[in-house]
């Protein structure tokens, strides 16, 4: 027969006026023939009707403003006026320390317990936890971590049984026997100098990462061509740094007329990877400069920040999993707008400790800190600006992207 709505039930189960109600996975709501949840999930979400819910079987009003709903979800992927009546609580994934202290303290016992296994037969090195959590899962939780582990305890198992052996010690050398062949690699620092390669810091659902970004130069007429499956965002962000550095030339020692007989070249290994935003400005700058200049880039640096076409620096997200990507790749100094400094209170000390932290402003400090020397400025006078002109227009006649 009919029954009342999931709400009038759960406050039945409840047996209380003021219980709280979690709604899990909010963003993965669908919507078909059946009905459509978000719509109806606006009427109790909102403080000022629930007060006065309807429920379509009892056709009583119902008072549910004393109920705390909570929802959780991984991305804003929301409708709107869903979104308008939520208070939004960011929670950071872990960090590296704390998925290392979780699976001693919680995942390991529970392991053991589970198969069975005695503490003495069984046991995971530091260097085992650490290298799962880089090369085996990449999430910003435990869930594939705790799988990995259940996985180690039931080969230990396994071989305890087959009377192989009396216990089982996994340690970081002898991990690929029982996990096989690692599935991720984490970005690292360059292993050189080098001219047009820069490191620059994304941020994804599953935490930092970092992002080379490489350069190149050719005889050409003054094309600009940008690859590695970059969205818009990016895309227009590759075009404010190439204008800036063109409309700066002569400070940074190229006379103007040489980008229109040169075609750049901009990519973004790893090139089937999405990637957007406008972070990675600074860095897209920075390579730019280096190409043109000839003057390589310093290896242990990374850099994350906007720019504008007048070289200030603006602010980005994510700082926490960048920074914490950085130190995991062995980066020395970092790169950040002055602006997020004051982030700089929510990261962790062995964070802080271990590399220097570099609060920029304007492009000009980022060439300073970037580079392996300060380009020389050069006097022009602009005499070859005309026909420079027209060179230009006849690239963009071709229907490439001219970055001006």
């Amino acid at each position: 027969g009919s029954m009342p709505g999931k709400i009038v039930q759960s406050m039945k189960k409840a047996k209380k006026s003021n219980p709280l109600f979690l709604l899990d996975e909010i963003d993965k709501m669908g919507m078909d023939f059946r009905g459509d949840p978000s719509s109806a999930l606006l009427e109790v979400l909102d403080p000022e009707q629930n007060s006065t819910f309807m429920d379509h079987y009892l056709e009583v009003e119902y008072d549910l403003s004393n109920v705390m709903f909570v929802t959780t979800a991984n991305t804003l992927n929301i409708p709107g006026p869903l979104m308008d009546r939520m208070e939004i609580i960011r929670i950071a994934g872990y960090t590296e320390d704390e998925k290392l202290e979780i699976a001693k303290r919680h995942l390991l016992p529970k392991a053991i317990k589970e198969h069975a296994l005695r503490p003495e037969e069984f046991s995971v090195a530091d260097s085992a936890i650490l290298a799962i959590i880089q090369q085996y899962t990449r999430e910003a939780g435990v869930r594939s971590f705790e799988r990995e582990l259940m996985k180690l305890a039931r080969k230990a198992v396994t071989e305890i049984i087959k009377g192989k052996v009396t216990s089982v010690a996994v340690t970081g050398e002898n991990i690929n026997e029982y996990l096989g062949v690692p599935r991720f690699r984490h970005g690292e620092a360059e292993g050189e100098d080098q001219v047009g390669v820069v490191t620059g810091l994304a941020w994804t659902e599953v935490g930092g990462e970092l992002l080379t970004i490489e350069g190149v130069m050719m005889p050409g007429k003054g094309r600009m061509t940008v690859t590695g499956n970059l969205k818009e965002v990016m895309k227009e962000s590759i075009s404010a740094a190439a204008s800036y550095v063109r409309s700066r030339a002569v400070d940074f020692g190229v006379e103007p007329p040489r980008f229109d007989k040169s075609d750049i070249h901009v990519h973004v290994p790893e090139g089937a990877t999405p990637k957007d935003g406008p972070s990675a400005g600074i860095a897209m700058a920075t390579a730019i400069v280096s190409i043109m200049t000839g003057i390589p880039v310093s290896k242990d640096i990374a850099m994350t920040g906007e720019v504008t076409l007048r070289g200030r620096v603006l602010p980005i997200g994510g700082l926490k999993e960048k920074l914490l990507a950085a130190l995991r790749g062995g980066i020395k100094k970092v790169l950040i707008p002055e602006e997020n400094a004051k982030d700089l209170a929510d990261i962790p000390d062995n964070v802080k400790n271990n590399m220097e932290i570099v609060p920029v402003s304007r492009m000009g400090e980022v060439i300073r800190h970037a580079l392996v020397r300060v380009p020389e400025p050069i006097e022009w006078d602009g005499t070859v600006e005309t026909p420079a002109i027209g060179v230009v227009d006849g690239a963009d006649e071709t229907g490439a992207t001219i970055a001006h």
